[in-house]
């Protein structure tokens, strides 16, 4: 066979590596969120009575608006 066809097989499958690897770790992310959500107001209620902290629904609203905020600017 030919080398040029050689290194046209290799860059074929080099690129059909990386669409299926593309993918691949997009489905698993996805699944990854679905079973393990981002943290919640209910989990933020139940961690602040873990540090001791009498949570008020404005001081929530206010560090869920804070995470949000943080997450986006990433």
């Amino acid at each position: 066979m030919a080398p040029w066809i050689w290194i046209l097989i290799i860059i074929v499958v080099a690129i059909a590596s990386a669409v299926a690897g593309f993918f691949g770790a997009r489905k698993y992310m996805q699944n990854y969120l679905k079973d393990n959500p981002p943290i919640n107001e209910d989990q933020l209620r139940a961690m602040m009575l873990q540090m001791g902290q009498k949570p008020s629904q404005r001081k929530l609203h206010q560090m869920m608006t804070a995470m949000k905020q943080n997450a986006h600017d990433k």
